[in-house]
């Protein structure tokens, strides 16, 4: 169905702007609708719309920086000074106007519908009054720094009990570095890291070491520092040793025999011959 009244006709320059924003152009397309001397300041715009007020003030920047709004402050015959805003169909096209840059070069030109050429590009004038200075968004107050969870320390197996030099290994640490002084709490808390430790065959001399080098200057709180080298700094389990030469036999050898043909020592369980003389005739056994 065409309309024949109560329309308004958007061009294509403005409708599929390749810079604008969809609520620039719908900022624009709604201006452009309205009668002369219709407010349309921020407020107005805010007030009609459900966007509010920063996005409004956006898109009215958007659209003059393209050209499709001018701003002026006029002095009428009343004196008052008073700013007008100019809304344009085509920027560029009314002298004095800002000339729009060239839209994107991998964007195809998009054909205008034929419409009947009006005597002159009129501009439209919409009297508003200067739109208020938009209030900063209120910085967010800042957020108080959540201390990262404490990491969970290897325990040993439940079928065993905590290695008998875990406690006394944690509270000499202290002969290290004072400054890993540790309470009961910390100590049983981290108790169970050390035995694990301890279980996999590490010696208690390596654990401290391990626990008490390279630690940084500035340490909050120790115990914690401690939990976190217990639980990413732990060993492998030791693997099993690779199987080495068969054991020798280990029984004692043979006593020695005197051959009874050609009476040279050999080793053997019980006297006879060796392998190099016949045996001995009807299979008896020299004495």
């Amino acid at each position: 169905m065409r309309l024949a009244r109560h329309y308004t006709v958007v061009a294509n320059h403005l409708a599929q702007h390749g810079r604008l924003s969809a609520t620039a152009i719908g900022v624009a397309v709604h201006i452009q609708s309205l009668p002369e001397g219709a407010p349309v300041s921020v407020k107005a715009l805010a007030a009609r719309f459900p966007e509010g007020e920063i996005r409004i003030a956006t898109a009215l920047r958007e659209l003059e920086k393209h050209g499709f709004l001018e701003r002026r402050r006029e002095r009428p015959a009343t004196g008052r000074v008073v700013t007008r805003t100019y809304s344009y169909n085509m920027p560029g096209a009314t002298p004095g106007g800002p000339p729009e840059p060239p839209g994107p070069p991998d964007r195809a030109p998009v054909p205008e519908p034929v419409v009947v050429p009006e005597p002159g590009p009129q501009p439209q004038e919409v009297s508003a009054p200067a739109p208020a200075p938009v209030p900063a968004p209120a910085a967010a107050p800042a957020q108080e720094a959540v201390p990262a969870p404490a990491p969970e320390i290897p325990a040993p197996p439940e079928d065993q009990r905590l290695h008998p030099g875990a406690v006394d290994l944690l509270a000499g640490l202290r002969r290290r570095d004072p400054r890993l002084l540790l309470g009961e709490r910390d100590v049983r808390w981290l108790a169970p890291g050390v035995s694990a430790w301890l279980e996999r065959g590490i010696a208690p001399e390596m654990v401290a070491r391990a626990l008490c080098a390279g630690l940084p200057e500035q340490m909050r709180r120790p115990a914690s520092v401690l939990a976190y080298r217990l639980a990413e700094l732990i060993p492998p389990h030791l693997p099993p040793a690779p199987p080495g030469p068969e054991a020798r036999d280990m029984r004692p050898p043979d006593p020695l025999q005197n051959c009874g043909g050609c009476d040279r020592a050999f080793r053997a369980p019980k006297p006879g011959r060796c392998r190099h003389c016949p045996p001995a005739e009807g299979g008896a056994a020299a004495a």
